[in-house]
């Protein structure tokens, strides 16, 4: 496993627990599939398709159970055929069943990309209206430890352009399931982009949020650690770096607003920029790519605000994966993502930056 690469979710649970009343600590892989489980219950019309979901219990464990409580009729195990599985299932989201399609990872969604902006995401607007397409389509996504560059990229930035589509993208097991259920019960399609290295961390949760009726809506963001100094705008594994990053700064009297973007698409702008009008300053943090990536965006979003525009003290900064496919030398794939190193430097330099006059 990485080393400075993985970040101390363990310290950021514990910030957040002091603010809890009674949790207990759910890991990220058991959030999932306590919100799989719960909709399959209330609804027969969902099911679970995918690569060894059933009898394996699924690659990452997600579906652990499901397949003896539910049996093969809703639990359906597939060939490696992404593009065939994902296009029967969206065939049968136009028939008002509601698939979960399950990607092992999203690097092998690309057999399937075609049938996702293609029939699902343009479906509804083709139709004009009459047809919708209930699916949400779940998995790896991100850096993981020691796999390469065909299986270690994000792939927020290629998902989150498409119009259609939903995209969600959790941090903890409040958002894993939360932003899964509310994706499940969505008439519209949505991508749930997960992260490996996360599947096996335990956050605190609530009785309310392992509730069958706890939802997180899609399009609102939270705001994890409220500042006044600059604003991190950050998402999945970044949200765990930027809390730890934002310790280390406040020991040395910096102020950082951390802001979980939690969905992709649509984006909540109003809480993004207004706390970057309250700070003045932002940088963004990703595991994906520079060019059009998240960060782009919202810098572009600061840049068309001209309330925004007006309030910034220092240029928008981006921490990004290295415009590079991942390396396999551990040491090269440490040097490529964002780390709390990384961020702290980075705020701390823009903290004595100015804005053009």
């Amino acid at each position: 496993m990485l080393s400075s690469v993985q970040f101390s979710a363990r310290r950021a649970m514990r910030l957040n627990a002091r603010f809890m009343s009674t949790t207990t600590e759910i890991p990220v892989r058991e959030a999932l599939n306590m919100a799989i489980d719960q909709a399959m219950e209330e609804d027969d019309a969902v099911y679970v398709m995918g690569e060894e979901v059933a009898q394996y219990q699924g690659a990452y464990k997600v579906t652990k159970g499901l397949y003896q409580k539910y049996g093969e009729r809703r639990v359906i195990d597939t060939p490696i055929t992404e593009m065939g599985f994902t296009g029967l299932a969206i065939g049968s989201a136009y028939k008002n069943l509601k698939p979960i399609v399950e990607f092992m990872t999203f690097n092998f969604s690309m057999q399937a990309i075609d049938q996702i902006v293609n029939s699902a995401a343009k479906q509804y607007y083709m139709s004009a209206g009459d047809i919708a397409c209930p699916i949400v389509f779940r998995g790896a996504n991100g850096i993981a430890a020691g796999v390469a560059a065909q299986h270690s990229q994000c792939f927020a930035a290629w998902y989150s352009s498409v119009p259609g589509l939903k995209v969600v993208a959790p941090y903890s097991s409040e958002d894993a399931k939360g932003l899964l259920a509310a994706a499940i019960k969505d008439p519209n399609p949505v991508v749930v982009l997960e992260q490996e290295l996360l599947y096996g961390t335990p956050f605190p949760m609530t009785e309310e949020q392992m509730g069958k009726d706890f939802i997180i809506p899609i399009g609102q963001a939270k705001i994890e650690r409220e500042g006044s100094d600059v604003t991190i705008v950050t998402f999945s594994r970044g949200v765990g770096l930027s809390l730890e990053a934002a310790e280390e700064l406040a020991a040395s009297g910096i102020s950082a607003e951390v802001i979980n973007l939690r969905t992709l698409r649509p984006l909540d702008r109003d809480t993004v920029l207004s706390s970057i009008q309250k700070t003045g300053r932002v940088i963004t943090v990703e595991d994906g790519w520079p060019q059009c990536g998240v960060g782009a965006e919202i810098a572009a979003m600061c840049m068309e605000d001209d309330t925004t525009f007006d309030s910034l003290d220092a240029p928008v900064q981006r921490l990004c994966m290295a415009d590079v496919p991942m390396p396999y030398a551990q040491n090269l794939e440490e040097a490529a993502v964002p780390t709390v190193r990384d961020i702290v430097e980075s705020v701390s330099k823009i903290m004595v930056r100015q804005a053009a006059a």
